[in-house]
């Protein structure tokens, strides 16, 4: 922990009022299949069309080596820093606060991110909302609800999460009631859009650029641990929380999606349309049926916001106890709310920026979050490895199964995505360079500033 002439951090601790079902709730919220269906997914079938199938398969395996690694260091060290305490205990402060300052902006971005997205996904029920209004409101409304008491924080993340899980249920009634095409041919057939709107067999390559879409598209299950500090028995439960949200995550997205290519009347204008889940239940069900699912992807997205604003708070607040940012900050963002437990300056913190942020330009906040997703599970597969030859994680109360292979999948994944990324002059490239930024700002203010103060992670 820092030590300077201020007096030192001693703030309240967090409340632990949640249990496994509440915890799944939150994280569920975050990771949002919803919102990752109707607004990442079809992406992937523009770019792979039915090879989308295997890319899911793909970035599943993945997505469930990550989660592994997630929950061994999230049981040894089950507190709201999440990723950077374990990269620190593991392999040292400069790397763990290089962690901290890339999480900061892949954290703080995501709401308004989110916010200003809203506006496209409600025009099918109220055209032409504006953008900035609705985001704003989105976000401050988000903080709001998130300086409330955990527990009805997971009450409300619960229902909302009741609203997308049935808007998924209609896209997969639609999909599987009348299927047309049989999942044999779309696992041994795939075929891409080509030249002129024609179908022609999908190629690896467009596979693998749909499978890192999908690692993006499924990422969320490692938030459990942000809720660590308020878990009972946390150790094992913030583990299972991941393992039971990576493998839900996989069911919730998969399954909607393969339900939409199975029953696609049209599989050339569903692989070309931007809301092909959209178009096919409002093909098979009305323009009131689809209209409802619109409103059920965009209690998703609020959700999302609500549950991103919770973890992010908590992050910050860890930031806060440990002595990071100098001794006023330091206490405002330690501040637990005296009545709802709640990280009440880190919540408006966290609130704050986001609605500050809604006034920049959506391309520019996701150039800004950059790769960060990349940084991150690599700072924790090398986490683990460290923690294993140090013997640093052998009190953790789960360890992952067959390591080192979840560590070497996730590098081996990464090394991908980075090379794919890097060819992307538009988005990719430049998201590289941000990130690549972010450590670089981050190891020069430890240098400067932390080192001096004898910073490191709390325990």
């Amino acid at each position: 922990m820092a030590t300077d002439s201020s007096p030192p951090v001693v703030p309240p601790a967090l409340v632990r009022r949640l249990g496994l079902p509440g915890v799944l709730l939150l994280t569920l919220s975050v990771a949002t299949p919803a919102s990752s269906v109707f607004v990442i997914v079809p992406g992937m079938l523009q770019v792979a069309g039915t090879g989308a199938v295997w890319a899911m398969l793909l970035a599943g395996v993945v997505c469930v080596a990550t989660a592994l690694i997630y929950a061994e260091l999230s049981s040894a060290w089950p507190v709201a820093g999440g990723e950077y305490v374990a990269v620190a205990r593991t392999l040292g402060p400069a790397a763990g606060f290089a962690m901290l300052g890339v999480n900061v902006a892949n954290n703080l971005l995501f709401p308004p991110v989110a916010g200003l997205g809203l506006a496209s996904v409600l025009g099918a029920l109220v055209p032409g909302l504006p953008a900035v209004p609705v985001a704003i409101a989105v976000v401050a409304g988000a903080t709001l609800v998130a300086l409330l008491d955990i527990r009805v924080n997971a009450l409300v993340t619960g229902a909302f999460l009741a609203a997308e899980l049935a808007a998924l249920a209609v896209v997969c009634w639609a999909g599987w009631s009348m299927p047309v095409h049989p999942i044999a041919s779309l696992l041994t057939a795939p075929v891409q859009p080509g030249a002129g709107g024609a179908l022609i067999p999908a190629t690896p390559g467009a596979i693998g650029v749909a499978t890192v879409i999908a690692i993006f598209a499924l990422n969320g299950y490692g938030a459990a641990v942000y809720f660590g500090e308020e878990v009972g028995d946390a150790p094992r439960r913030v583990a299972h929380a991941t393992l039971w949200a990576v493998a839900l995550s996989l069911l919730l997205e998969g399954a909607p999606m393969l339900a939409g290519l199975m029953g696609a009347p049209d599989l050339r204008a569903f692989l070309a349309s931007d809301d092909p889940f959209g178009l096919i239940v409002a093909a098979r069900g009305g323009q009131a049926i689809a209209g409802w699912v619109a409103a059920g992807v965009a209690l998703a997205i609020v959700n999302a916001v609500i549950a991103c604003v919770l973890a992010c708070a908590r992050f910050f607040y860890a930031s806060g106890r440990d002595g990071t940012w100098g001794g006023r900050a330091d206490r405002w963002l330690a501040a637990v709310h005296p009545r709802f437990g709640s990280p009440r300056g880190a919540t408006l913190l966290t609130g704050a920026v986001g609605v500050v942020c809604c006034f920049l330009p959506l391309r520019l906040l996701l150039v800004l979050s950059g790769a960060g997703l990349v940084a991150i599970y690599a700072g924790i597969a090398l986490a683990a490895v460290a923690g294993r030859r140090k013997g640093s994680t052998t009190h953790a109360a789960w360890r992952m199964p067959f390591y080192p292979l979840a560590p070497a999948v996730t590098l081996a994944a990464l090394g991908f995505v980075i090379w794919t990324s890097w060819g992307d002059p538009d988005e990719g490239r430049p998201g590289l360079i941000a990130t690549a930024l972010q450590v670089a700002a981050s190891l020069l203010y430890y240098r400067l500033v932390l080192r001096r103060r004898g910073w490191e992670a709390k325990t």
